[in-house]
């Protein structure tokens, strides 16, 4: 069985949104898309690459799935782990309103039975189900304890605005944080898997 992971850029207040490129999703009025770029190094490289070679296949959002289906087919090459294994590895892609999907191996999973959908693909398959960005479809699954692990890409921007990862109104969860690094350019990277609840008490007591 596949596991099923998360890996995301965020900045500091949480914000998710549009991290590539002032037009990649302006919704809600976003204004400050790209702010990723600036901090883009040889260390985030290194990690994203790894993360890609352990991919079985991909869990994506409709509007990650198109975003990606206008750069990768143009960017391609087989033998390096992002663009081959996105071009090549099956797609799964959450959504309700795409029909035909023509970026492929890419298959659209029924929006009315998501859950069960994404249980029989992870049982038929080896290595990770791995989601990227996918901001709506990573809230639904979240908030559904169907993360086995999240790679956080923490960029040092804060921008007041914009979707976060962790709405307000998601379940209290606790995590277990089971790597960590820095990069040149001030950007942290962390995995965490979570434990169950958050649990409380009183400092000191």
């Amino acid at each position: 069985m596949a596991e099923l992971t998360l890996t995301t850029f965020v900045t500091l207040d949480g914000v998710m949104q549009a991290p590539g490129g002032p037009e990649e999703d302006r919704s809600d009025g976003f204004e400050y898309g790209g702010w990723a770029a600036p901090y883009v190094d040889e260390g985030m490289g290194e990690f994203v690459t790894q993360v890609f070679g352990r991919a079985g296949a991909f869990l994506l959002g409709r509007k990650t799935y198109e975003i990606f289906a206008g750069y990768w087919p143009e960017h391609d090459e087989p033998s390096d782990p992002v663009a081959g294994g996105l071009n090549r590895l099956p797609k799964y892609v959450a959504s309700t309103t795409l029909k035909e999907p023509g970026w492929g191996p890419a298959t659209v999973l029924d929006g009315e039975h998501l859950q069960s959908e994404i249980i029989r693909v992870k049982d038929a398959l080896d290595g990770e189900l791995q989601v990227h960005g996918s901001g709506q479809l990573a809230h639904w699954l979240l908030a559904r304890d169907l993360v086995d692990e999240i790679n956080l890409l923490v960029f040092p921007v804060v921008l007041g605005a914009g979707r976060r990862l962790f709405p307000t109104g998601g379940l209290p969860t606790a995590y277990e944080l089971t790597a960590s690094r820095a990069t040149p350019s001030g950007m942290t990277i962390q995995t965490y898997r979570p434990t169950g609840r958050a649990t409380f008490g009183t400092v000191g007591a």
